[in-house]
């Protein structure tokens, strides 16, 4: 089945939930993750989607609530989700004690240690820990060398959960799935299927919950040798917005 046939069914069906990642999908991949803004034209086909009759639109995305609502423009009644699914409107599905605040210091303060070494690393910081940004850095050798450094030391301290992403190594002091937030969003809209768009290692565990055929996932990735579990591939943020529109279109019609 083709990617336009799978939409056109999906269109059909009478509640459904469309759901996407933001950094790779709505904004173009950047060298400052503080510079990520949508693609013109990305977030209103998102909000043209979210008016129409039997569709929830969410954005569920690595990063904090906060950060990508100011990034992104998204309002309500599009859901966001932050924190790789951890972070919903009404805080997050754990709370986070003292102990796990000072575990979320010392994971900052190691990889803030290792980024001052490695110029062109920078840390993140996030409400459940911090992201090692390695994209900026010129030799690709050392800045495979400052994540594994990250693996070996932060990464591996009891309690702390590890996310590999594109030139990044995230730590959380709390365990995070997209893959469950999707399935929490599916049974909260009682949605008889569900479309997600991701570039990222991270959405792989949103297309793993996500079932043939009713159900369509989309890897935004114009690279054929990066393995998947999506069904079907765009190249990049142009193509998503087109999906979305399409889709749009589709269920109007």
């Amino acid at each position: 089945m083709s990617l336009h046939a799978a939409l056109g069914r999906f269109a059909a069906l009478g509640t459904v939930l469309v759901a996407t990642d933001y950094d790779g999908v709505l904004a173009p991949i950047v060298s400052d993750p503080a510079a990520a803004f949508p693609l013109p034209g990305s977030v209103a086909a998102l909000t043209s989607l979210s008016g129409l009759p039997g569709v929830t639109v969410a954005v569920v995305s690595g990063r904090d609530r906060a950060t990508l609502g100011r990034l992104s423009g998204v309002a309500a009644p599009i859901v966001t989700v932050g924190s790789h699914g951890a972070e919903w409107a009404e805080g997050f599905e754990a709370a986070l004690g003292a102990d796990l605040l000072q575990l979320r210091s010392t994971v900052l303060s190691a990889l803030s240690a290792i980024a001052d070494r490695f110029p062109g690393a920078a840390v993140e910081p996030k409400p459940l820990g911090g992201a090692l940004h390695v994209r900026n850095v010129v030799d690709p050798a050392a800045g495979a060398q400052a994540l594994q450094e990250a693996r070996r030391g932060p990464a591996a301290l009891p309690g702390v959960h590890a996310t590999e992403g594109k030139a990044v190594l995230e730590l959380t002091v709390l365990d995070a799935s997209k893959g469950r937030a999707l399935t929490v969003l599916r049974e909260q809209v009682r949605a008889d299927a569900v479309l997600y768009l991701g570039d990222d290692v991270t959405d792989e565990k949103a297309f793993a919950v996500l079932d043939a055929p009713r159900d369509v996932s989309i890897k935004v990735d114009s690279d054929p040798a990066v393995v998947t579990a999506a069904r079907f591939r765009v190249d990049g943020p142009a193509e998503a917005r087109s999906v979305f529109e399409e889709l749009a279109a589709l269920r109007r019609s």
